[in-house]
């Protein structure tokens, strides 16, 4: 049995779209500012009103960003064309982008494992000094200051 939504004759209200979509009323309105999805229609009391392609929308939003995928990213897969070859190849070619990005950060994310697991076998917690707060005390002694070459690269989202 399908559940039915409480949407209103003219659309559904911000409240109603968040929980037809799974996306927070404040992020369907950073979204809307984002060019991702048209400005909402307004209602006589000034209310804004989501169609059902808009909730279908914030739904492919959602779906995107859970697969850690960056506003731009989003941007361009919901402006292609379902049935154009040529789309198919740009989504091809955004998703192979991704892919990439998501290897580079898997890579990253092992190298914080090794680096995490050394740092928890410094310190057996029998010592009078505990080694692990002892050693980040000392990275965080060698990190330069904000601003000066050597800071940490940007991530991709």
């Amino acid at each position: 049995m399908a559940v039915r939504s409480p949407r209103s004759a003219q659309g559904y209200r911000i409240g109603e779209a968040a929980a037809a979509s799974g996306v927070s009323p404040a992020n369907i309105r950073y979204y809307e500012k984002q060019g991702l999805i048209a400005p909402a229609d307004r209602a006589d009391n000034d209310y804004r009103l989501y169609s059902q392609a808009e909730v279908h929308a914030l739904r492919f939003i959602r779906l995107c960003r859970a697969m850690d995928m960056s506003l731009d990213e989003v941007r361009t897969l919901m402006a292609l064309n379902l049935r154009s070859q040529a789309d198919c190849d740009t989504a091809r070619t955004a998703l192979d982008a991704h892919l990439g990005h998501v290897r580079e950060r898997l890579r990253e994310l092992r190298a914080l494992e090794k680096d995490l697991a050394a740092l928890r076998d410094s310190c057996d917690g029998r010592g009078s000094e505990c080694h692990i707060i002892e050693a980040l005390h000392a990275r965080a002694d060698a990190l330069p200051l904000h601003g000066e070459r050597g800071s940490p690269a940007s991530r991709h989202v």
